[in-house]
């Protein structure tokens, strides 16, 4: 990356190659399936109109297997960025996991929702939820037995938008770790920042869709990168 003394803001985007290093599961395998189920089956709103039981199970299953992965180096130079840079700086993921979170990130924006999250269908209340979502429980809010994953869906509208958005334009420098590049509107937050002025910088495991619209494309483990990455901006 070229000169970065003049690097105040920065926005960063990471997906699910982040969090594959942990040993969670990537949203979509090569074989086009998510833990072995179509995509279309357990990520739309309509697959959990037409079978809840099939969606909350596949969620719980999620949910229970984040009790056995850690962060990774990845997660932890991201925290220690967010810890002691002293612009303005948000980290955008599109990942569901709360490996973020336990890293220590405090400027951060899940996307896509949160698998330790509940939302209810009846109050519209999101709650904190660890255990199993199956078997109906009561809303804490409302008592409703009307609880679905908050997690955004296909043909649902994203989190944070807004607020996302803002910090593209405002933004020196952005980074995108570990996505594909093809899932919108991530995809093309690099192009709201380059029309806003900012430098881009890609960092994945081997070239995405989007590559070619960042001013430098890094190929390799995310886990060696980004550290060494971070290291330089200090």
């Amino acid at each position: 990356m070229g000169q970065m003394d003049n690097i105040r803001n920065i926005v960063i985007l990471t997906g699910a190659g982040v969090s594959a290093e942990s040993g969670v599961a990537t949203f979509r395998g090569p074989d086009g399936l998510w833990e072995g189920h179509r995509v279309e089956d357990v990520a739309t709103p309509e697959a959990f109109m037409r079978d809840p039981h099939l969606v909350q199970k596949f969620y719980d299953e999620r949910r229970a297997k984040l009790k056995t992965v850690q962060p990774n180096a990845v997660h932890m130079a991201l925290a220690r960025l967010d810890a002691e840079w002293k612009g303005e700086f948000l980290l955008v993921t599109q990942n569901v996991d709360d490996l973020h979170d336990r890293a220590g990130s405090q400027r951060l924006l899940h996307m896509h929702g949160e698998l330790n999250s509940a939302l209810c269908l009846a109050c519209d209340i999101r709650s904190a939820w660890n255990g199993t979502l199956a078997d109906g429980p009561p809303c804490p809010a409302c008592g409703a037995q009307a609880l679905r994953p908050d997690i955004v869906w296909f043909g649902e509208m994203p989190y944070h938008m807004e607020r996302i958005e803002a910090a593209l334009a405002a933004c020196d420098l952005f980074v995108s770790i570990g996505t594909s590049g093809a899932v919108y509107p991530a995809a093309g937050f690099v192009q709201t920042a380059r029309a806003c002025g900012a430098q881009t910088l890609e960092i994945n495991l081997d070239p995405s869709e989007g590559s070619h619209l960042f001013d430098e494309s890094r190929q390799g483990e995310a886990g060696t990168l980004v550290p060494e990455w971070v290291e330089s901006l200090f």
